[in-house]
Parts: C-alpha cells; sequence; structure tokens
C-alpha cells in the first residue's frame, strides 16, 4: 500500500517538472505568442488537478532529449491544455 506521504510527494514532483517546464524561455515565448501570459500559466498550473498534472508530466518526460518535429508538436499540446484548463 502507498502511503500519503508517498502520494504528496509524487503529486509535488509532477507539478514540479510542470512548473520547471512552463518556466523555460522557449516556452513561455509560445505562451506568450498564444496571448498567455506566462505568469497566467504558473496560476492555472497550480490550479489544475493531479490527473491534469501527472498528464502534462508525463507527456513532458517522454518528450525526446533533442528537438525535433515530434517534440514542438508535443510542446504545442502541453500548451494548448495548458491554454483550455486557462479557459475553463
Amino acid at each position: 500500500m502507498i502511503g500519503t506521504d508517498q502520494v504528496a510527494t509524487t503529486s509535488s514532483v509532477e507539478r514540479g517538472t510542470v512548473m520547471n517546464f512552463v518556466n523555460r524561455t522557449d516556452v513561455a515565448g509560445q505562451l506568450q505568442v498564444l496571448g498567455l501570459d506566462p505568469a497566467t500559466a504558473k496560476d492555472r498550473v497550480a490550479a489544475m488537478t493531479d490527473q491534469e498534472v501527472r498528464m502534462l508530466a508525463g507527456q513532458i518526460n517522454s518528450l525526446p532529449a533533442g528537438a525535433d518535429s515530434t517534440g514542438i508538436i508535443l510542446l504545442i499540446l502541453i500548451i494548448a491544455v495548458i491554454w483550455w484548463v486557462w479557459k475553463r
């Protein structure tokens, strides 16, 4: 059985992964191109459910280390999810 501390730690790590991604300069620039202030995006990430954060963190962790078209598509998808959550 998984303890509450372990679940809370995992959730915190996943939320940190998404926040670090949103803090990247290239991601912040893309957010601004889409009309979303990076500070607002951070607020929206903070308001996401653990399940939403887990999904995004999983996508971020599966991105390839080098930039290619798949990475760009996933970046846009992640930004779109943040934007969608913000508009809800």
